[in-house]
């Protein structure tokens, strides 16, 4: 099971976050069928947010990210509850690219770089908190980083990895994210800056046995880290049949009209294998919920 280990500096300055989901990007991999780029995207997306829902304040509370470059891969989405626990997709996840100059996995190739990431945050209440930047590469992780500078106002260091083995399943998948706190000065960036500067990448650190508690600390090799909370989490879908019925009454009665036509009725969800199941007579009653409402 994945699993994120929350830590802070013991001046009370830096927190940090380390992830190991290795066990989520491989399931999301299976459910896409995706090529070894598409696979390195949403793993991406998918750790980026697990580690963002951790640190939400509230049980119900949830974040989605959600980019579109431009790129052949189009939307890439990713939906995280406060746990870690985590779910996205991608609407081409199909793509196959070159190998970029650096002899990486092109994953800002797939995804583009011609658009915005998308943050809403989620918290129960009336609206959601919606934040939007331009991206600075499709890499994902550099795009997280320029989103909590620009919309948070939060110095952070974000790095993601996803290593594909060559039969395209998931060696390793994981990430971490550092974050200034408000105590922070010029002395704590600099100590920051100094422990990142010959780190080993997440997919190597992984791949050594590291476990996200050890991350925390090479990455942060000039101060001592205490454990905040650890939580394990899952590729974690919510889709329910009385789900996808409000989905369907809210296409209206006309939409719903045209499904009646039809002996059975698919739905399948975006976010995992599910398939539903409407007869005709289930549509009908539906439409009947439709005009009511």
């Amino acid at each position: 099971m994945a699993h994120i280990t929350r830590c802070i500096s013991d001046d009370g300055c830096v927190v940090v976050l380390a992830a190991d989901t290795t066990d989520i990007v491989e399931y999301a991999r299976q459910i896409n069928n995706s090529s070894k780029v598409c696979t390195a995207a949403l793993g991406r997306l998918l750790t980026g947010a697990s580690l963002m829902g951790v640190m939400l304040k509230t049980e119900e509370s949830s974040v989605t990210l959600r980019v579109n470059g431009g790129g052949e891969t189009g939307s890439v989405i990713a939906v995280s509850d406060s746990h870690g626990n985590v779910r996205g997709y991608m609407m081409n996840s199909s793509v196959e690219l070159p190998l970029n100059d650096k002899g990486k996995l092109d994953v800002g190739g797939a995804v583009g770089k011609d658009g915005f990431l998308n943050v809403v945050k989620d918290f129960g209440l009336k609206e959601p908190t919606i934040g939007q930047v331009p991206l600075v590469s499709g890499e994902i992780a550099e795009d997280i980083t320029s989103y909590f500078a620009a919309s948070e106002q939060i110095p952070s260091v974000c790095a993601l990895g996803v290593l594909v083995n060559p039969d395209k399943t998931v060696a390793v998948a994981g990430g971490f994210l550092i974050q200034l706190l408000p105590t922070s000065d010029d002395e704590i960036i600099t100590r920051v800056e100094n422990g990142l500067k010959n780190i080993s990448s997440v997919t190597t650190m992984l791949a050594q046995g590291k476990t996200p508690f050890e991350i925390c600390k090479t990455v942060l090799p000039e101060f001592n880290v205490e454990i905040l909370d650890e939580s394990d989490c899952e590729y974690k879908c919510n889709c329910s049949r009385q789900r996808v019925e409000a989905a369907l009454i809210s296409t209206g009665a006309d939409s719903l009209n045209e499904m009646a036509n039809d002996s059975v009725t698919q739905v399948k969800c975006h976010f995992c294998p599910a398939v539903y199941e409407f007869t005709s007579a289930d549509i009908k009653r539906l439409i009947k919920s439709a005009k009511e409402n």
